[in-house]
Order: C-alpha cells, then structure tokens, then sequence
C-alpha cells in the first residue's frame, strides 16, 4: 500500500492498522488463498518506500527473525531468507506493493526456498548498492528487517542544484566562480549568477518521512505530508527569487536520517538550513508558530527540551543503519565551534518568527533553543520552524490548507529575504 499512500492523499496519513484492512478489500481473491494459513505467520506487515534517492523495503515481525540475503546475476535478483516464517497474507501481497515508477525494483517474487524458509526475491532493473540490516522496536514499530537499494552512484545534491539551474551551467564541475576561491579537486562550485556573484543557496528541510511519519492530527494530518507540501511551495518562492536557489533534503515520502540531512545542506555550501516542522503536544489547547535554533547549553524552556528529544528519535523511527561506517552518524556534531552558527541563527530565527507572525498566532515571542540533532551543521546558519500544532483541531485544518500553507510558506520566505538584505555579508564568497 505504500505506493497508494506516495501517490493518493498528500494530507492524511493512515495507520498501519487500517492499511492492513484497506489490504482486504483491494486486493483481489485468489483461489491459493484458501490454502495460506493466515495466522500463523509472526509478519505483521510489509511496507515498500519507492524513491529516485533509494528504494526502502520494510518487513515487520511481532518477534525476531533470522536472516540471510544475497545478490545474483543474469538478471540482476536480491534474495532474502526467512528462517522459520509460513507463507501469510501479508507475504502473499507482497508483490503487488512494487511500483512501475520504482527506479530499481521490477518485480518481488515470495516462496518456499525450503522446509522452514521462505524466499522473497526482488528482481531489480539495474545493479544497486544493497545495506540490509534489522532493527529493535521502537515507538509503535515492532522487529524489523530493512532492505535499502541504493544506486552504485549516488545522486550528488550539488550537481543536481547545478543542474536545475541554467545560469550556473556554464561554470563545469571542479571549476570556481569568478569571486570564489577554486573548488577542491573533483568538486563542483556552488551556483552562481550570470554576473558573476554567486547566489545564496538555502537547504531547505521537510521534517520526517517515509517510516517516520511525525505527529498525526486527529483528523488523520500526517505531518511528513504537510512538511513536504510547504517545503515545495517554499522552494518555489525562493528559485522564483533573482540570486537565490533552494535545496529539498527530500523531495517525496522517504525517510532521510538526520545527519544525511546536515550533510546535503554541507554538500552543497548552503547559506541557510531551515527545517519544517508541524508538531504535537501532549494536549489538543497548545497551538501558534515557534522557530527554534541550536542550544550548546541546555534548552530554553521545558517544551523545548521535550520538543528536540522528539525529533532526535526521528532515526529510530525511521530506521538509521549503525552499521554503514559513516563517521557523522554516530556523531552528528563535528568538533567544531557553533557559537558563530548559533548567533546568526538566532538573527535568522527573529526574523523569520515575525514574518510568520503575521499570519498566525506565535505560541512563543521568542526564538526558542534546544539540542536538535538537525540544526547541528557547524557552518551553516540553522532553524526549526514549527508552522503550527497539528495536535490542534484549528490548526490541523489551516495545515491541510493548500492556501494557507502558501502563506506559511510565503511568510517564512519574507522573513529569510530580511534577514540577507540586513546582513548580505553573511552570505558565502
């Protein structure tokens, strides 16, 4: 069903539970039903995440499972083991979760390989990078086996940002701008104008995605959904902008761990970092706008605190692998002073917190601060915007708003073009 969540509704989210019934009445009967013992299975569901970054396969078990995988040639097949696992009905509709959009899966085939072990084998349409690892639950996930495909060359968000923009296109890879020192061997420059200066570039960040799915309203507002929909109209406003390009760390419904985010904001030089947020509290009555930077010492406030600790489990949920070697993973923090990064963030976070106050009510005066895990990029100027409280029922209603979440976005770009015309310095040269 991921593939009807990524292409249907971009406002609610469905829960597992009801996924799991909609299964029922979609999928059509078949004779061999009869014979697959159902509930004797311990899979609980099957979840596959399509994306051009990399394709997500997700299967979840009550209990531990026992695993093997391994790739094969002539066509190009991954094929995974399940020790002690029956044929069941989430296995059975397997298959029919494979897109014909998915850039590297073609098909998923599910059998006996033999007495105790079932197969599932993704036929894929090119030679991937596969990382396959398991994960503890956490939150409302049980055991998991995580099969990510990766392409053998990853997308480069700094050739992609060159790419969609002709005015850079004339500067090749390795080579500099006119005002800028020469790039590192091997490395493209930033884009720049066609007059030479060099545009600001801002990464632009939709909180969540894919497994991790952020607060949900009560109306059924998935979060990751909203985040993704203001981001998009954002990047608009700011390409739309003479000197000015944007970023998306996410560009559809997968999820990105919060170092990777960090790290394609680094990639790519940008001048400011900007997360969007639609988060919940513990009662439907908290409701306004807050915009929050990075914190060395302690959290401003008590929600602060409790705000950041919440998305700092985003790769719990999500699922990160603690075992791909990346140095930034464990560490997301380099060793590097902030102190700079903070002051100019909290600039940034005035004045993008009164742009968004004109639209909507603020539920702090203030930019507030606290340890998040993703505003961590030492150079980089960095926000959390919370746009609104999805936990509040007025709220949720505006965020669902196609109008309205254009004015979130409009007023946050309001705020972002004071902030350069006041300090036009702090953009790279």
């Amino acid at each position: 069903m991921s593939r009807h969540m990524r292409s249907g509704s971009p406002i609610t989210c469905v829960s597992l539970a009801r996924r799991r019934a909609w299964r029922w009445l979609l999928l059509p009967a078949a004779p061999f039903l009869s014979s697959v013992r159902l509930f004797a299975s311990t899979i609980a569901s099957a979840r596959l995440w399509p994306a051009q970054e990399y394709t997500r396969l997700i299967i979840e078990s009550a209990t531990p499972l026992s695993f093997q995988w391994v790739t094969m040639k002539g066509p190009e097949r991954l094929a995974l083991d399940l020790d002690g696992v029956e044929m069941s009905f989430e296995l059975v509709q397997l298959p029919q979760l494979v897109h014909p959009s998915d850039p590297y899966v073609q098909a998923i085939r599910v059998a006996p390989f033999k007495p105790g072990v079932m197969r599932i084998v993704l036929d894929l349409k090119t030679e991937v990078n596969p990382q396959i690892f398991g994960l503890k639950p956490f939150g409302e996930h049980a055991h998991r086996i995580v099969i990510d495909l990766y392409p053998l060359t990853p997308p480069d968000p700094l050739m992609a940002l060159l790419e969609s923009d002709p005015a850079a296109r004339e500067y090749a890879p390795g080579t500099a701008a006119p005002d800028r020192a020469p790039a590192a061997a091997g490395r493209p420059s930033a884009p720049s104008r066609g007059d030479g200066r060099r545009r600001i570039v801002i990464a632009i960040d939709p909180g969540h995605g894919g497994e991790d799915p952020g607060a949900i309203g009560r109306r059924g507002t998935c979060e990751k959904n909203i985040t993704l929909a203001i981001a998009r109209k954002l990047k608009r406003l700011v390409d739309g902008e003479p000197g000015m390009r944007a970023l998306l760390t996410r560009d559809d419904d997968y999820f990105v761990p919060l170092h990777a985010r960090v790290q394609k904001a680094r990639r790519v030089e940008a001048d400011l970092f900007i997360s969007i947020h639609a988060d919940a509290f513990t009662t439907p009555h908290a409701h306004g706008s807050s915009v929050f930077a990075l914190s060395e010492n302690g959290a401003t406030s008590a929600a602060a605190r409790w705000l950041a600790q919440r998305e700092n489990e985003a790769d719990l949920i999500g699922g990160v692998n603690l075992n791909n070697g990346d140095p930034l993973l464990a560490k997301t923090l380099l060793d590097l002073s902030q102190t700079a990064q903070i002051q100019d963030s909290l600039r940034v976070g005035r004045s993008v917190l009164n742009g968004i106050g004109a639209i909507n009510a603020l539920h702090k005066g203030s930019v507030e601060q606290a340890g998040f895990a993703v505003l961590k990029a030492p150079d980089i100027p960095s926000i959390l915007v919370e746009c609104a409280f999805i936990s509040n029922p007025e709220e949720e209603m505006r965020l669902r708003s196609d109008q309205q979440q254009q004015r979130f976005a409009e007023s946050i770009f309001g705020g972002v073009k004071r902030y350069f015309a006041q300090n036009p310095r702090l953009a790279r040269t």
